[in-house]
């Protein structure tokens, strides 16, 4: 029998070689079958292992562990033999919880209701909310009145509703413009040398003798566009399928009531076409301040009369012959763009929801021509 000192010095190298190969095996089996991190299984199996809760706290650290300390698990932990350092450990080790998710509403716009007024602080006019709907454009059922080019009728659909001037530019809302832009105020109107808003100094007469070019530029400066030449039909008509919206002589000023005497413009015309223009100017016609006339059923005023209306538009006589049916922006190209609702100087069969004219763009329409804004103008 060996001596107990030799067999201690025999016998301990080998006990501690078992050991050491127990410990590699143990790091062997937690680096290469353990699933990264840790999971609860894992470190229960660790501990009923017999490895130590202070080496499985230090394999826990290396790897880190996917799951939560429930009082459930810290249970579990404590039967295999987890101490209250390994479980320390592995709280602050865990994943914390998902942050709960707060369902936010959603905010729905509703689109405004019909008519609504907005006031635009960009150029200081009203503008009316349109909603989208279908019409019949082009000649109005009865209309005897019509120029070819305002026919076939043909149902349109606006797919989308749009905010449109309640009234004409006025003069106040172009000075704003011009000033903020740099542009210069077009010349003044006249007619045959009598002026008819002299300096410009009433702001509530519209503006005219703008070109198409200005005009499309003031609305993009007021954050809108010009309207498409479906959009103003739509909103003239507000409904209806006459010619015109309502009694003539209460919704515009055209060249019958414009004046200081009542005239038979249509009449004089016929008779005395050449002095047309002379019998007008001795009658003292000329446009007015805007919204003095009766609105149609969306709010809008002047709609017909007082000053024609320039349009996005491209003019083609034969463009309702294939227009399309939803949205229609009018012709590709053109010479002229179209203008839109007649003015103190015509006839009452000019002053008709879908009478339609061209003009060159480059051209201001003398005394008689402005502008009304449209589009996203005031929007919600």
């Amino acid at each position: 029998m060996l001596p107990r000192q030799t067999f201690r010095r025999r016998i301990a190298p080998l006990v501690a070689l078992v050991l050491g190969v127990g410990l590699y095996a143990v790091n062997v089996w937690a680096q290469e079958v353990a699933p990264r991190p840790y999971s609860r299984e894992s470190i229960v199996g660790l501990l009923k292992g017999e490895v130590s809760p202070k080496r499985v706290a230090v394999l826990a650290r290396q790897r880190g562990i996917d799951f939560q300390i429930t009082s459930e698990v810290e249970s579990e932990l404590r039967r295999a033999g987890a101490t209250a350092a390994l479980l320390a450990t592995l709280r602050q080790l865990a994943p914390k919880p998902p942050a709960p998710q707060i369902e936010i509403p959603r905010r729905t716009v509703s689109a405004p209701s019909p008519g609504t007024v907005r006031e635009n602080p960009k150029d200081g006019l009203k503008y009316v909310w349109v909603p989208p709907g279908t019409f019949m454009m082009g000649c109005s059922p009865g209309d005897n009145e019509c120029f070819g080019w305002e026919k076939p009728a043909h149902q349109v659909t606006i797919t989308k509703g749009f905010w449109l001037g309640q009234t004409e530019v006025t003069v106040g809302a172009y000075k704003r413009f011009a000033a903020a832009t740099g542009r210069q105020m077009p010349p003044e109107p006249d007619i045959t040398g009598r002026p008819l808003n002299p300096g410009w100094g009433s702001e509530a007469m519209p503006i005219v003798d703008v070109t198409w070019d200005d005009a499309r530029a003031y609305c993009a400066w007021a954050g809108g566009r010009l309207p498409t030449e479906a959009e103003w039909e739509y909103a003239a008509r507000a409904g209806s399928t006459a010619a015109r919206y309502g009694d003539v002589d209460r919704i515009a000023w055209y060249a019958d009531n414009s004046g200081t005497q009542r005239l038979d413009s249509t009449r004089i015309w016929n008779e005395d076409q050449a002095n047309y223009l002379e019998r007008l100017n001795e009658n003292g016609n000329g446009m007015h301040d805007v919204g003095q006339k009766r609105a149609n059923g969306f709010g809008l005023y002047d709609m017909l009369g007082n000053v024609w209306e320039w349009v996005s538009d491209w003019f083609d006589q034969n463009y309702y012959q294939n227009s399309p049916s939803q949205d229609p922006s009018g012709p590709t190209s053109g010479q002229v763009r179209v203008l839109r609702g007649g003015s103190w100087y015509a006839n009452p069969d000019g002053v008709r929801v879908s009478n339609r004219g061209g003009v060159y763009p480059a051209n201001g329409y003398d005394s008689d021509g402005g502008l009304r804004c449209g589009g996203e103008v005031a929007g919600p």
